[in-house]
């Protein structure tokens, strides 16, 4: 693919690239639980989500959380606690039912009945690039129509189909779109 970056960093530019911004923002938006999972509150706050309805329970044992309800009863009642990579498990599982649960909201915000968001594009930091190296990379603002592959491969945590997702929507910015795989940030509201 042509404007592809390949040594990204070699003369000592910093940044991310586009696509993991797009994921960072869209989990500020699902809102996630901030208490972290290995304190008493985050883990109560996460098995109560997960544990909640059948249809919870269905989807916590899909995203990988395969306990006996013995046990998750246990964990509730603060009777026992669960081991290190238990509570991986529940992170994990947590973060995949509710990025799958806030999807479909998430995707009628965005869209907008077809007029779309506006996204902000930070380019990457040259502070650290000597000036003859340093190229002109200006702040960019792109309208997108169509956010169904990128929430669909975010919600499915695929980072390569949300790579492709979001490269085929900056391709918009015109011949320069590869001075934009790696950003410092990439801002847009729900």
């Amino acid at each position: 693919m042509p404007e592809r970056t390949q040594e990204f960093g070699k003369y000592g530019a910093r940044g991310i690239k586009g696509y993991e911004a797009v994921a960072r923002r869209l989990d500020v938006l699902a809102g996630f639980v901030v208490t972290p999972v290995t304190t008493r509150r985050g883990l109560l706050a996460r098995l109560h989500y997960l544990t909640r309805t059948p249809h919870a329970r269905e989807a916590a044992r899909a995203a990988g959380l395969t306990v006996t309800d013995r046990t998750l009863k246990a964990w509730l009642d603060g009777r026992r606690s669960p081991s290190k990579k238990n509570l991986e498990r529940v992170e994990t599982a947590y973060r995949t039912v509710r990025r799958h649960n806030v999807a479909r909201y998430l995707l009628g915000r965005l869209n907008r009945e077809g007029r779309g968001t506006r996204v902000e594009i930070h380019p990457l930091n040259q502070s650290q690039v000597p000036r003859p190296r340093q190229r002109v990379v200006e702040f960019r603002a792109l309208n997108i129509r169509r956010w169904d592959r990128i929430v669909a491969a975010w919600a499915a945590d695929d980072a390569q189909a949300l790579d492709d997702a979001w490269v085929d929507q900056i391709v918009d910015l015109g011949s320069q779109w590869g001075q934009y795989e790696y950003v410092t940030n990439v801002g847009f509201a729900a």
